[in-house]
C-alpha cells in the first residue's frame, strides 16, 4: 500500500469518526431534552448557537443561555421528565470544512402521558410532531458542538416551505 493511499483511508477514518461524533450530538440533545438535563443540553451547544424557531416558539433563540433558559420554559409546558420524548431518523451529515458541517434529521415527537402539553396525547394519540431538524455543527476546541439548529414542521401544521 502507497503513502498516498494510507493517507486517504486516515483521512477517510477522520471523516467517519468526526461524522459519528456528531451523530451524538443531536442523540445526545433528545436524551438532554426528554431527561430535561438542561445543563447537559446547554453543553452541546457552542457559545453563540442559534435557534431558529418560528415566532409561534419565540423566534431565534441566540446564545447558549438564552437556548438553556427557553429550553427550561419549554420543560416547564412538558411536564415531568420523559413526557415527550423524541425519535431522531435518517441522518444526512456532511463535513463542509475541517470544523464545520450541517446535518439532516428527521423528527419524530411522542407524548408519553396524558395531557401532556396541549394535546389529549399519549394514551389515544401519542403522535406529537413531525418534522425536519437542518442543523449545522462546528469543532470548537476538538469537540464538535451545535452551532445552528432550524426544525421546520411537517405535522400537525407545515411550517416546511413546498
Amino acid at each position: 500500500m502507497s503513502d498516498d493511499d494510507n493517507d486517504r483511508r486516515l483521512a477517510k477514518l477522520d471523516e467517519l469518526l468526526a461524522i459519528e461524533e456528531i451523530k451524538n450530538l443531536r442523540l445526545a440533545y433528545s436524551a438532554y431534552f426528554d431527561s430535561q438535563d438542561l445543563d447537559g443540553l446547554a453543553s452541546i451547544f457552542a457559545e453563540d448557537a442559534v435557534c431558529e424557531f418560528s415566532q409561534e416558539y419565540g423566534g431565534d433563540w441566540v446564545g447558549r443561555e438564552t437556548i438553556r433558559a427557553n429550553y427550561a420554559a419549554v420543560a416547564e409546558q412538558v411536564g415531568a421528565p420523559y413526557s415527550a420524548i423524541h425519535a431522531v431518523t435518517n441522518p444526512w451529515i456532511e463535513l463542509i470544512g475541517e470544523n464545520t458541517a450541517k446535518g439532516r434529521w428527521y423528527l419524530i415527537e411522542y407524548l408519553t402521558r396524558q395531557g401532556a402539553m396541549t394535546s389529549g396525547g399519549g394514551h389515544a394519540n401519542p403522535l406529537f410532531y413531525l418534522g425536519i431538524y437542518q442543523d449545522e455543527y462546528k469543532k470548537v476546541d476538538g469537540s464538535w458542538l451545535i452551532s445552528r439548529v432550524k426544525l421546520e414542521f411537517l405535522w400537525p401544521e407545515r411550517t416546511l416551505p413546498g
